[in-house]
């Protein structure tokens, strides 16, 4: 019996060999028959001369939103988040910010004779009260006039 086995651990060892490659193989499909596909899930239309993108993608939406996203940054005082541990009662510290105080505030403006909404920091309010508004935006470097 084990003349038997090992009989048919010679004959099968011929599928371990290296496969022999031909090279005058030729490919079963030309870059003309290739020219143009579609990606479905992207959304990117390929072709052999020329990469282009679809005019909307699937994963982007349509619409951009009506509200943009305001910075968490005073721009009078440039005061912004901090970065800090909380703290639990077993001494556990986690990372977290510590956000800014920023208020929408309307603020009456003495050289353009109307109010002024802002965005701005607690700090910078009182700094303004304290200094006027005129100059504290100067000093910041913004421009009243086109807000």
């Amino acid at each position: 019996m084990a003349g038997v086995s090992s009989g048919m651990l010679i004959s099968n060892v011929s599928f371990l060999r290296k496969p022999q490659f031909c090279t005058s193989l030729k490919p079963k499909s030309t870059i003309s028959d290739l020219t143009f596909l579609t990606s479905q899930l992207s959304g990117i239309n390929i072709s052999s001369s020329v990469l282009s993108i679809s005019s909307k993608p699937i994963s982007v939406p349509s619409k951009p939103s009506p509200f943009p996203v305001a910075r968490r940054i005073c721009p009078f005082t440039g005061k912004k988040s901090n970065k800090a541990n909380k703290v639990s009662h077993s001494n556990h510290k986690t990372k977290r910010l510590q956000f800014v105080n920023l208020q929408y505030k309307r603020v009456w403006w003495e050289a353009g004779k109307r109010y002024v909404k802002l965005r701005l920091s607690t700090k910078a309010l009182k700094t303004i009260e304290k200094n006027g508004l005129d100059a504290v935006a100067k000093k910041a470097g913004i421009d009243l006039s086109k807000e």
